[in-house]
C-alpha cells in the first residue's frame, strides 16, 4: 500500500503547484502618479483597460514629484517603480542626469504623431494640462474678464486676485497682459528688457494680488470664500469645482499656459519589454482619447482629438477656440533661466 500512497501524495503536491502558477506567472507592472483623483481618471483610461487586454496587473503607487527617491533607485539598482508620471522639468533633468530611459519613439509611431512639445527624448507626453485664470461670475454680473490683460485692469474689473507663488507662469502672464503675443513671450523674457518689462507689469497689480498660492486646492476655495474675485489657477482644478460642485465660475482661456504630463521609465527596469508596451497602448488615439472623459485634460496624440465628444472638447485646453493665444511652458527656457529669475521675484515678493 505505502506505493499507492507516495504516488498520491505526489500527485497532489503537482496539482497544487499547477494551481498556483498562473497566480505566480501574472505578469505586473508599477506605475507611479500623482493620486488624487488624477489617479483615479489614469485607472479608468489606462490601468483598467490596459490589464483587461493582456492579463498584466498595474500596482499604483504615488509620489511628490521629488527626484530623489528615483535617483536612488537607479543608483542603488533597486529600481522598484516602472513607469512614473512626471513633469517636463524632471523628465528633462533625469534625461541629462542620465536616470531615465530614452523613449523608443519608433514603438510609438514617431514623434511626429504629438503635439508640440510632448515628445522628448527621455518621456512621452500623456496629456495636456494648463494654468489660466478663472472668476467668479456672481462678482461680475454685467461680464467679466475676457483677457489676459483683464486679469491685471483693477479699474475694469476691481477686486482682489490671487497669483500662483512662482515667477513660473507669472512672468509670461505679465507679458501677455502688456501687449506681447503668447507665442513670443520667450523671447521677451529671454532679453533683460523682457524681465523687466514683466515685472513693471506686476508692480501694477501687486497691492491687488491678496493671495499667493502654492497649493492646487486654494484657488477654487479663495473663489468660493469670496476672498479673491478672480484667480490664476489649473484648468482641471476649476472645471471639477464647476461640474462637481456647481460653482458659478468661468475659467478664461486667453494667454494661457500649457503644460503636458508625461511618462518615463527609470533606468534599470526590470520590466523594460513590459513598461514600453504599457506606454505604446496608452498612445493608441482612442485610448489617449479616453482620459478626457475622466478628468478634462486633452490629449498628446494628434489623431485622438478627433475622437474626443463636442461636449468634452469644450472645456479641453488644446482645443481649438481655446488655444488661439496660449504658449506651451518651456522646461528648457526655466532650466536655464529658473535660478537666476527665481531669487529676483523672491526678492520682488519681499519688497
Amino acid at each position: 500500500m505505502k506505493p499507492r500512497t507516495h504516488i498520491s501524495l505526489t500527485a497532489i503536491m503537482l496539482a497544487a503547484a499547477l494551481s498556483a502558477m498562473p497566480a505566480a506567472a501574472q505578469e505586473s507592472l508599477t506605475v507611479t502618479s500623482w493620486g488624487g483623483a488624477y489617479s483615479k481618471a489614469q485607472d479608468k483610461a489606462y490601468y483598467t483597460p490596459y490589464t483587461a487586454a493582456t492579463g498584466t496587473k498595474i500596482r499604483q503607487d504615488e509620489w511628490d514629484g521629488s527626484v530623489a527617491k528615483i535617483k536612488a533607485m537607479v543608483e542603488t539598482k533597486q529600481v522598484t517603480w516602472d513607469v512614473v508620471s512626471v513633469l517636463s522639468d524632471n523628465a528633462l533633468q533625469g534625461c541629462e542626469e542620465g536616470w531615465l530611459e530614452k523613449i523608443d519613439y519608433s514603438k510609438l509611431g514617431g514623434k511626429s504623431r504629438f503635439v508640440e512639445g510632448a515628445a522628448m527624448d527621455c518621456a512621452v507626453g500623456t496629456d495636456i494640462y494648463s494654468t489660466i485664470f478663472a472668476y467668479n461670475k456672481d462678482k461680475f454680473p454685467k461680464g467679466g474678464p475676457v483677457s489676459m490683460a483683464d486679469l491685471f485692469d483693477t479699474k475694469k474689473f476691481p477686486g482682489a486676485r490671487a497669483f500662483y507663488k512662482s515667477p513660473k507662469t507669472t512672468l509670461e502672464f505679465a507679458l501677455i497682459a502688456d501687449g506681447v503675443p503668447a507665442k513670443d513671450v520667450y523671447k521677451a523674457l529671454a532679453t533683460k528688457q523682457g524681465v523687466d518689462r514683466a515685472f513693471k507689469k506686476l508692480d501694477t497689480i501687486k497691492p491687488d494680488i491678496k493671495v499667493w498660492w502654492s497649493a492646487g486646492a486654494q484657488p477654487p476655495q479663495l473663489l468660493a470664500d469670496g476672498e479673491v474675485v478672480m484667480t490664476v489657477a489649473w484648468n482641471g482644478r476649476i472645471q471639477d469645482a464647476i461640474k462637481t460642485s456647481k460653482k458659478n465660475f468661468q475659467i478664461v482661456w486667453d494667454g494661457q499656459s500649457m503644460d503636458v504630463e508625461f511618462w518615463a521609465i527609470p533606468k534599470g527596469t526590470k520590466n523594460l519589454k513590459t513598461a514600453t508596451d504599457f506606454v505604446a497602448f496608452t498612445m493608441k488615439p482612442e485610448v489617449n482619447a479616453k482620459l478626457t472623459e475622466h478628468i478634462p485634460y486633452g490629449p498628446t496624440v494628434k489623431e485622438a482629438m478627433t475622437k474626443v465628444s463636442p461636449e468634452i472638447l469644450k472645456d479641453l485646453p488644446n482645443a481649438p477656440q481655446n488655444s488661439k493665444n496660449a504658449f506651451v511652458l518651456s522646461p528648457q527656457f526655466w532650466a536655464d533661466h529658473g535660478q537666476e529669475l527665481t531669487e529676483r521675484f523672491n526678492k520682488w515678493l519681499a519688497q
